[in-house]
Formats: structure tokens, sequence, C-alpha cells
């Protein structure tokens, strides 16, 4: 048993080191650009570049893990593959053209949903059955301790020994979590098989037929797609409101780092809100969250738009507070709905097009901030609270994926 089911220390310090990684990998990367290229710009384009390509890379990675009969070992190479790539573009900086130092960004970007869903998806099998509830609290949390520490360590090292040093740190934390991931026990039975046919072009189709069916496992479970949808708005509300943030803090106290350091009591209040699920965690039934977090996130920021220092604070806690149990019920709901041989593609997508959620979020904040300010944050709030009806409006699709096997 001690074979097939490592401890579960082992996988969430492993989580842990990845995350922690790549939250310290964005600030890092920016503070190299702006100290090796002294352009903001470039910088800011460099951060977008090394993002943005995960909603491409989400989907084939998820059936790359679900179609390996060793998806753990699949896992640490891309680890591994993603600290490399993070060093090759911190040695291309200032030395290479711009579209090269950007092209193997985008690339490096690919590989990023291994940190994130691509790792929780391998969760069941690294944990016994009865523990996977507060593991998969535990998980989560893993993402509120790397958004605390990623980023302050990114700082701290940027200032101690300078910026380049802290993107080498940032990768060598990430190559750390590969030997867990190697570690991850093999799917249990027969690997999914792709189709084979007679010529090569034959062979080359079962792999985007598998991509797209863990878009239908989403769109043709209830459950699935719900949860999906409800994160998708929640997230682009959340885009909206980091992108409000600089200026609610000018606003507020006169200062735009007062709102980006409300960013770590928001990450706090999410850590110890999954602390609580951590130690009861049949507290609230996973379905119930998801449709009153953001209904939660939705007041709190309404409450940010009356302005004042104090109402901002408890507004971005609340904030925090209902994303870390939203994000602990989503993974709860993923691995429950997901059919066992589409799990990793179900947790990939669905993280796709929560960062394609966020970023249009954000796009969409600047402009409207530029009129109002008060008026973008009651427009995300609006977002948010869209995800309430959204929740109970959602119908299955159909298809292959309508009878779901619970994980």
């Amino acid at each position: 048993m001690a074979d097939r089911h490592p401890s579960s220390r082992s996988y969430l310090v492993g989580a842990l080191l990845a995350r922690t990684g790549d939250e310290m990998a964005g600030p890092a990367l920016l503070l190299a650009a702006l100290t090796l290229t002294d352009s903001a710009t470039g910088a800011s384009s460099l951060l977008a570049a090394v993002t943005v390509s995960a909603a491409i890379g989400g989907p084939v990675l998820g059936a790359l893990l679900d179609r390996s009969p060793r998806p753990g070992r699949l896992l640490a190479g891309a680890l591994v593959l993603y600290a490399t790539g993070l060093a090759v573009v911190l040695g291309a900086l200032g030395r290479a053209p711009v579209a090269v130092t950007l092209l193997v960004a985008v690339v490096t970007g690919l590989l990023g949903p291994a940190l994130s869903s691509g790792w929780t998806a391998q969760l069941p099998r690294a944990v016994p059955a009865g523990r996977l509830p507060r593991a998969n609290a535990l998980d989560a949390m893993t993402f509120g301790v790397a958004g605390l520490a990623g980023p302050a360590l990114a700082g701290g090292a940027a200032e101690a020994l300078g910026a380049p040093t802290a993107v080498v740190l940032s990768a060598v934390l990430i190559a750390a979590a590969a030997p867990a991931a190697w570690r991850l026990p093999p799917v249990s039975g027969p690997a999914p098989a792709p189709v084979s046919g007679p010529t090569a072009k034959s062979r080359a189709a079962p792999l985007t037929g598998f991509v797209a069916s863990g878009v239908r496992a989403i769109a043709g479970s209830r459950p699935l797609a719900r949860a999906t949808l409800t994160s998708v708005l929640s997230c682009a509300a959340q885009g909206m409101m980091i992108a409000c943030l600089p200026l609610l803090g000018e606003r507020a106290v006169g200062g735009a780092g007062f709102g980006a350091a409300l960013l770590s009591c928001a990450a706090l209040c999410a850590l110890l809100a999954n602390a609580v699920l951590a130690r009861y965690p049949h507290t609230i039934a996973p379905d119930t969250v998801l449709w009153a977090a953001p209904l939660l996130q939705a007041a709190a920021l309404a409450l940010a738009a009356t302005g004042g220092p104090v109402a901002l604070v408890v507004a971005v806690a609340v904030v925090g507070l209902a994303e870390g149990p939203q994000l602990t019920a989503l993974f709860a709901v993923r691995h429950r709905e997901a059919p066992v041989r589409l799990r990793a593609q179900v947790f990939t997508t669905g993280a796709s097009l929560k960062i394609t959620g966020f970023a249009v979020g954000a796009a969409v904040a600047g402009p409207l901030a530029d009129r109002s300010l008060p008026g973008a944050l009651l427009v995300a709030a609006g977002i948010a609270a869209l995800a309430v009806p959204a929740c109970f409006a959602v119908r299955p699709g159909g298809g292959p994926a309508h009878t779901t096997t619970h994980a």
C-alpha cells in the first residue's frame, strides 16, 4: 500500500515547491527584465508571454497526462523543462533579440499548467480514497501559501542578490519538485491506448480527438460545467479587482503600493479559510460553496466601490475568504465528477478557461477604471453575482460525457 499510495506529505511538499517557484517566477522575471533591458513595456510583454500560452498548453498537456501510463514521470519532465525554459529566458534577456526572448517565453509557458492543475489531477493516486477530502483542502492551501511566499521571496532575493538571481531561485524551486512528481504511482490498470490506423495521418488524429474529449467531458456533465462556468466568472471578477487595486490604494490612502499589498491580505484570508476546511472537510458541500462564494465576492466588490480604507481592507479580506473555499470546492467537484481517463484534461482545460477569464477581466477593467473606478468595481460585482444564476441554469450538453465516472 505504501508503494501505491505515497504519503500525502511528499505530494504536498512537491506541490508547494512547484507553486511557490511559479508564484516567484512572474515577479522575478518582471524585475529581471526591467533590470536588464530598462524597458517597462518589454518587461510586461515578457510576463504576458509566459502566462498567456498556458491557455493553449493546458488541454494538450492534460491529454498527454491522461494517455500516459506513468503521468508522474511526464509531469516531472514538464517541471524540469519549465525550469529550464525560465533559465533560457533569463539568459536571452538583453542579449538575444526581443522576439526570440518572447518566443522562448511563450514556449515555456505552454508547460505552466503542470505546476497547478496538472499536478492536482494526480492527487487521487497519491493518497488513499478516504483521505482525499482533507488532502484536497490541503492541496488548495498550497496555492495560498505559494501566493504569499512567492512574491515575497522574489522581492527579497532581488533586493539581496539581484533580480536575475531571483529568477534562478524560482527555477530551482520548480525543478526541486520533480522528484516528488517522479515518484507518483502509475495508472492502475492499462493506460488509455490511442486508436491506431493504417497510416501515419490516421495515427496523428487520436490526440486531437482526445483533447476535444476533455472539453466534451466538462460540457456534458452538469456539475463540471457549472463548476467551470462559475469559476471562470469569478476569475474574471477577480482580474478586474486586481487591476483596480493600485488605483484603489491611491484613492484610499494616497499610495498605489497599499492596493498591491492588499493581495497578501486576500491570500492570507484564503489560506485561513482553507485551513478550517482542511480541519473540517465535510462541513459544507462543495456544490453549495460554488454558488455561495461568488455571492460573497460580489458583495465585497460592491463594498470596495464605496471607497474608504477600512471598507477596502474588509472587502479584499472577504474576497479572499470566499476565494479559498471556492478553489477547494472546485477541486472536489472535479475529483468527484471527472471520468478517470480524462481527469487531467478536465483539470487543465478548466484551468486554461480560468486563466482566460482572469485575463479578459483584467483587460476590461483598465478602460472602465479610467472612466469610473467605482463603476468598474460594480461591473466586477455584477459579473461575480452572475455566477450564481449561471450555477443553477447550466444544463448538461449530452454526449459521451453525460454519464460521469466518479474518481
